[in-house]
């Protein structure tokens, strides 16, 4: 088997450690194994460790494929941790840490934590702007939270009577068409939030439709062809529409019902992040397999430890503004 393609013949390829081995260091080191200390590219493979030793004297001479990702300092064994990438970053709604606990054979707590380190490999925090003269890019907002209709009643009074979206999350996307998708939590709708996105992610010149929302008024004086569709009247008028964004926001929203059915805000843009992932990396000539070695080659060069994740000390990815 050169490459597994479905999940099943995944779980087969990758309970060899050997074959969990090669795959990690042929996307690490393709040039051959190097010191991730001093560089160095003549060290020795301990066969009994899984490990490789540089000749030089330093700290940390010994090292193993998961120094410096997303996998350091986990006992888990990479056949578990590859097993939940597939899983990751081919499911459509998402997988729950339940599901993966189940699954692989771990706490439902490590699973969790597990969830969350793939998360942060699934980010890709891109400068180049979208869009450009003769682009064109959807943008629209909505708000995460939960629904009313599923709140007890003396809840449910309390929040559509007096606090009606001030107990949701904003969140702005951004999609170019026949391009990439992007997602960001903000702080709020006015006008120089939401602008100020805008004039960061996309290139002056480009075509940007929007609802009627007031805080998109005047991006025609920023430089760019903005164009307007009024919900209140119709959806689509020629190719003025943001029913891109809009399909988005429903599988975004059906995971997060459906699936983890309880998200903290201070998590949200994690989730986000996953979901963005899957729908740029939805078309051919992706398929399963190029998903996940997509995923296992962002692995390397970020740490998420518990204690971030958790809220006790400050998160080292990349959190919204």
């Amino acid at each position: 088997m050169k490459q597994p393609k479905t999940l099943q013949q995944a779980i087969l390829y990758y309970a060899d450690p050997a074959n969990c081995l090669l795959f990690m260091v042929g996307l690490r080191w393709p040039d051959g194994v190097e010191c991730p200390t001093c560089g160095r590219k003549d060290v020795v493979f301990l066969a009994n460790q899984n490990k490789w030793q540089c000749k030089s004297v330093h700290s940390h001479r010994q090292f193993s494929v998961k120094v410096g990702t997303i996998f350091e300092d986990s006992p888990i064994p990479l056949d578990k941790w590859l097993v939940a990438m597939w899983m990751i970053a081919n499911c459509k709604n998402g997988v729950s840490s339940y599901e993966i606990a189940r699954d692989i054979g771990v706490t439902q707590k490590s699973a969790w934590f597990m969830l969350h380190r793939l998360r942060l490999a699934m980010q890709n925090q891109s400068f180049v702007k979208m869009g450009g003269k003769g682009g064109e890019v959807e943008v629209d907002e909505t708000f995460i939270g939960g629904a009313a209709r599923f709140m007890h009643r003396d809840k449910h009074h309390r929040r559509i009577t007096e606090t009606g979206t001030k107990d949701k999350t904003p969140v702005l996307g951004m999609l170019e068409r026949d391009g990439e998708l992007r997602v960001t939590v903000v702080p709020t709708r006015r006008k120089k939030v939401l602008q100020e996105e805008i004039l960061g992610n996309i290139a002056q010149g480009t075509q940007v439709y929007t609802d009627a929302l007031l805080s998109y008024c005047g991006l025609e004086h920023k430089g760019f062809v903005h164009k307007v569709i009024d919900h209140a009247e119709k959806y689509v008028d020629g190719q003025v529409h943001t029913n891109g964004m809009e399909n988005f926001w429903s599988l975004l929203k059906r995971s997060l019902k459906g699936t983890y059915v309880s998200v903290e805000p201070y998590h949200l843009f994690r989730y986000i992040d996953e979901q963005v992932f899957r729908y740029n990396n939805r078309k051919k000539p992706m398929d399963d397999f190029a998903r996940f070695q997509h995923v296992a080659s962002q692995v390397f060069g970020k740490r998420l430890t518990y204690d971030e994740v958790t809220g006790k000390v400050g998160a080292t990815d990349f959190l919204p503004n």
